[in-house]
């Protein structure tokens, strides 16, 4: 499957294309890495993007600004113009008509829903590129950090430095958190109608709350959005890219690969 390499930004950060054999159309999907916001890079993901694009969807996987050199929103405004790049020139590389979704992994989840929620925030907007928004058509979600406030203070609870100091690099501050968090921009009732989810989430992931993925989609629908939780019982934060081969992984990309192609 041909991959290209993407300079779509101002500073040089590069977007890797993974597009699938044939003619197409393809549906296309915008994935965000985690890495608590501070590293990782676009190849993070690839086992999963491998898969999807075997599957027939075209992936673009975009490099992201991150501190010392940019804290929240950069890296929203990154993922931004590459929403925008993708609608304006994925159509040459296969991409059907219908709109972009996009995938998240961790805190690429909540980069990831952020854009659903904040299209055409000013701020997110400010890099210069293709005209349009970030919206999403549908978005999927891999043990999301989609209250990064409630992580924050989970952080703080049980003493984990490496979040505690990954938080505090990336946000200005606590109200920050709170500002951009996508469980309280539902909880506010800031967005309306948003588009389908899939959340994919290990029963023993260690690095977010237990409520945070089953509370965030039962905000989602009643916001009036359309939500699917799938909950794999014993699996922990990563579990799906990390062990791709064990049965529940490939269920759960399986699932990812279902969801997107039904847009």
């Amino acid at each position: 499957m041909p991959i290209e390499d993407i300079a779509d930004h101002p500073d040089g950060l590069l977007a890797q294309l993974h597009i699938p054999e044939g003619p197409g159309p393809f549906p296309g999907v915008l994935s965000v890495h985690g890495g608590a916001w501070t590293f990782g890079d676009r190849l993070m993901n690839e086992v999963l993007h491998q898969r999807l694009a075997a599957a027939g969807v075209l992936v673009m996987a975009p490099e992201m600004r991150k501190p010392p050199v940019a804290r929240y929103p950069g890296s929203i405004q990154d993922i931004h113009l590459a929403a925008r790049w993708l609608k304006a020139e994925g159509p040459r590389r296969g991409l059907r008509a219908g709109g972009i979704a996009g995938l998240g992994t961790s805190s690429g989840g909540h980069q990831a829903a952020l854009l659903a929620l904040r299209p055409r925030h000013a701020d997110y907007a400010a890099l210069p590129g293709p005209a349009g928004d970030g919206a999403l058509a549908r978005l999927a979600l891999c043990w999301p950090v989609t209250d990064p406030l409630a992580r924050y203070r989970m952080a703080q609870a049980t003493g984990a430095r490496n979040l505690i100091e990954a938080h505090e690099a990336w946000w200005p501050d606590a109200a920050a958190m709170e500002d951009a968090s996508p469980q309280h921009i539902l909880d506010r009732g800031e967005a309306t109608a948003p588009p389908p989810l899939l959340v994919i989430q290990g029963g023993a992931d260690a690095n977010v709350t237990p409520d945070m993925a089953p509370r965030f989609a039962q905000a989602w629908c009643a916001a009036g959005g359309r939500a699917e939780l799938r909950l794999f019982p014993g699996r922990g934060h990563l579990f799906a890219t990390q062990d791709p081969d064990a049965a529940d992984s490939r269920a759960a990309i399986e699932a990812i690969i279902a969801f997107l192609r039904e847009g």
